[in-house]
């Protein structure tokens, strides 16, 4: 079987960040598995208006249409998602709103509040009605696994628990995108 193609979504554009580094650590552990080719995809390189808005430029639509035509390249997807204020970033769930995910599964590396659980459980629920699978296994990233990274200088790799869920949930994300793939080539 040909590899699986899967988007790392960077979900904030919020100056400062820490979005980059649950990005890059999940994408450097599913580009280590021989079944997985994998892409990072930031949605500061997709500046686009709000679903809707009236005032959106020709320039964010077409970069809609760009995001749109990405996502279609995308066997299965892995979601960074901050939690602000118990739920997602504003931008990320535009993004998906914008998005095309149908029949294809979708993971999520949660940071923020107790480790961005509340905001995957909501973006769960969003997916669900996308048409999309979410894999059962997250991985939620504690405070004060957060503040290590920031303050001490750690990574997400000092952590055993988290390469575990990384690993159970890349695993999920497999099977469902190859039980998927071949559905939809049917």
């Amino acid at each position: 079987m040909s590899k699986l193609k899967i988007a790392v979504i960077v979900g904030s554009t919020r100056i400062g960040r820490f979005a980059d580094h649950p990005a890059k650590w999940i994408a450097e552990i599913a580009a280590s598995r021989p079944e997985l080719e994998v892409e990072i995809l930031d949605l500061l390189d997709y500046p686009m208006s709000f679903l809707g808005q009236a005032s959106a430029t020709e320039a964010q639509n077409e970069t809609a249409e760009r995001w749109k035509k990405k996502l279609r390249e995308f066997d299965g997807y892995i979601f960074t998602a901050a939690e602000y204020n118990h739920g997602p970033t504003a931008v990320l769930k535009n993004a998906i709103d914008l998005g095309e995910f149908i029949h294809k599964p979708v993971a999520f590396v949660g940071y923020g509040g107790v480790g961005g659980a509340r905001a995957v459980e909501q973006l769960r629920l969003i997916f669900v009605e996308m048409s999309a699978v979410s894999v059962k296994t997250g991985v939620h990233i504690s405070f004060p696994e957060y503040l290590s990274v920031i303050k001490d200088g750690k990574g997400l790799s000092d952590y055993a628990h988290l390469a575990e869920a990384a690993k159970n949930q890349l695993d999920q994300l497999v099977w469902w995108g190859e039980a998927l793939k071949a559905a939809r080539a049917v």
